[in-house]
């Protein structure tokens, strides 16, 4: 597996890393955890943050926890849309959320697919999750503790990412899972999360 191809090193990361103080982070999805899950979205005014998420991730960092993206972003390798225009979609996010008095640490993703259309982009890459290389890059970058911190997903390979990163994970929505914690939406996992976190201090 490869993490450089054709000159495209990753993971990729949209804007700027902020260095804040803490160790613990939650990890997260997009698709399906923080916006809704429209397929490959193409199009900026596509985004649409779900229903109290922007609280859920204030209640995180009231706690504490620094709030990081991880996101697969195959659409490039397929040829989508470009790396010019996940950008766009990048900044409507932040866009969002910060209206909404969330301001993310860093929000990273793998444009990589091994059954990809787009050259530079056709690669069997191990910072495409279910590999936990996008996490362990994030949190040397970050400096995050691992142990400390949770993985959450809308799906299995993000339970398996979590766990091979040495994290803690969290599953939204139904069906068989190896998550610590399921739940049916962001909101009602991070109130379990935040739970499990107080209980142990």
């Amino acid at each position: 597996m490869t993490s450089e191809n054709e000159g495209v090193v990753c993971p990729l990361v949209h804007g700027t890393l902020l260095h804040r103080a803490g160790r613990a982070a939650i990890l997260l999805d997009r698709d399906g955890v923080l916006i809704e899950d429209t397929g490959y979205p193409d199009d900026p005014e596509q985004i649409i943050v779900l229903p109290r998420v922007p609280e859920a991730l204030r209640a995180l960092q009231s706690e504490g926890f620094r709030l990081v993206v991880v996101t697969n972003q195959s659409g490039v390798a397929r040829g989508k849309f470009t790396l010019e225009r996940l950008d766009e979609i990048h900044d409507r996010l932040r866009s969002l959320l910060l209206a909404q008095g969330v301001e993310l640490d860093a929000l990273y993703y793998c444009p990589h697919h091994a059954g990809g259309s787009v050259a530079a982009f056709t690669a069997d890459c191990d910072h495409r999750k279910p590999q936990p290389g996008m996490l362990r890059t994030a949190a040397l970058e970050l400096g995050l503790d691992l142990d400390a911190s949770w993985m959450i997903g809308d799906k299995e390979s993000d339970v398996r990412a979590g766990h091979a990163a040495g994290c803690r994970s969290g599953r939204i929505g139904a069906g068989e899972t190896a998550a610590e914690v399921q739940a049916a939406d962001l909101p009602e996992a991070v109130a379990a999360i935040v739970n499990r976190t107080r209980d142990t201090r």
